[in-house]
């Protein structure tokens, strides 16, 4: 089976592949279950004409399947006259081990269907990433787009302006032809498709304070394998305190082993794991030059004697390695967040992987003093690798020590 070439090169035409390979494996599956439940289950020999049609049907299916990363499944039904012999050879033997022996081999197709299926979907999570990020992006302006258009003191039944809204029940219905039957829809999905087809104040808020941030929250986590193992390069941790090991303790990260990407993605799983933040968004309309784009979350402070407040933060990635953040770079993005559509940036957060020039620093510490808007936090490399080394988990995600 050929790759696609450069002219069907696009997601649609990748998601059709999948798809095709998907409904194969649907049909195997059911077969399966079929070819399972005529299998005799004793020693019988003799033709069975509806079993041997079934086991070529499953046959020519499980030719029809693409590998991923060169594996496929290759085990096919017993035939029935092999499978008596065996089990009455095994009888002969009389050992449990013979018996497991030979109904495993019976078992074998289902075992390595169920494998290629687990490997199906987090082969098809992978596909379908960036566009579900772009497009849980999106979903973030539409909300934003929407309250923006609601009056003060609009009545809950008020019909919503429907242009804005019918584009996110388009952008909607896109992730859910991305996510297919691959990937589990989060708890709140139906409530929040159901308040987008009525379509007023009382159902955005109802998307703001309750289906989105459950919906965006299980979907981003989808999207990184949570479960796929960090590579682990010794069989006995015993072993390491036993050599009782010795020698410098580093605290520099190498942030060269990580892009652009890997760094804002990095600063989001900081600000999506660490109480007193809320709400972590990508967004789509401050992608600067670098191709960076800035993050949004609300931080969360508690006072047992004035109460909760929030403050909007906007943490901008710079993953440089080779040059400082310097005083033009500052003050530019500062000059950005005054031009920003409500809610207000409280808070700016300049996040690098490098460092600030001396000027830089002084600038923002007289802008703090002197109580300018938004207040401005710098985050250099040498806070981030104070804030991870409390959480040594996402050093290893992100493959950050290092050799």
């Amino acid at each position: 089976m050929s790759a696609p070439n450069s002219a069907s090169n696009s997601i649609m035409a990748a998601l059709e592949q999948f798809e095709a390979t998907e409904a194969n494996l649907v049909k195997l599956e059911r077969l399966w279950d079929e070819i399972v439940a005529i299998i005799p289950t004793g020693v019988v020999f003799g033709e069975n004409v509806e079993y041997e049609d079934r086991a070529r049907a499953f046959d020519l299916l499980l030719a029809s399947l693409p590998g991923i990363r060169g594996w496929k499944p290759t085990a096919t039904p017993p035939d029935l006259d092999g499978l008596a012999q065996s089990r009455l050879d095994a009888m002969e033997v009389d050992e449990p081990s013979a018996h497991v022996a030979v109904e495993r081999w019976v078992e074998e197709p289902g075992r390595e269907l169920r494998e290629y299926r687990f490997r199906f979907n987090n082969t098809r999570k992978a596909l379908i990433r960036d566009a579900l990020i772009g497009l849980i992006d999106q979903i973030d302006a539409d909300i934003r787009a929407a309250r923006a258009g609601v009056a003060a003191g609009a009545e809950p039944q008020q019909e919503l302006d429907r242009e804005v809204w019918s584009g996110m029940r388009e952008h909607m219905k896109q992730i859910e032809v991305l996510l297919g039957s691959s990937v589990k829809k989060p708890a709140r999905w139906s409530g929040m498709m159901r308040h987008i087809h009525f379509g007023h104040v009382g159902d955005l808020h109802d998307i703001e304070a309750m289906d989105w941030p459950d919906v965006k929250n299980t979907l981003r986590k989808g999207l990184y394998g949570v479960n796929e193992a960090v590579p682990v390069q010794v069989d006995d941790l015993s072993a390491l305190v036993a050599a009782r090991p010795t020698g410098p303790i580093t605290t520099a990260l190498a942030w060269s082993k990580i892009d652009d990407q890997a760094f804002e993605r990095l600063v989001f799983t900081l600000i999506s794991d660490t109480a007193g933040y809320e709400n972590p968004e990508w967004l789509m309309q401050t992608r600067a030059p670098d191709k960076g784009r800035d993050l949004s979350v609300t931080r969360v402070i508690q006072d047992e004697l004035s109460g909760t407040l929030r403050l909007r933060v906007v943490i901008q990635c710079k993953h440089w390695t080779s040059r400082s953040v310097s005083l033009a770079d500052v003050s530019s993005t500062k000059d950005q967040m005054a031009l920003w559509p409500n809610p207000r940036v409280d808070v700016l957060v300049i996040a690098t992987s490098g460092r600030f020039t001396a000027d830089a620093v002084a600038w923002v510490e007289q802008h703090n003093a002197n109580g300018g808007s938004p207040r401005i936090e710098m985050w250099p490399e040498s806070h981030l690798e104070r804030l991870l080394a409390a959480r040594p988990a996402i050093i290893a995600e992100f493959g950050l020590r290092g050799h």
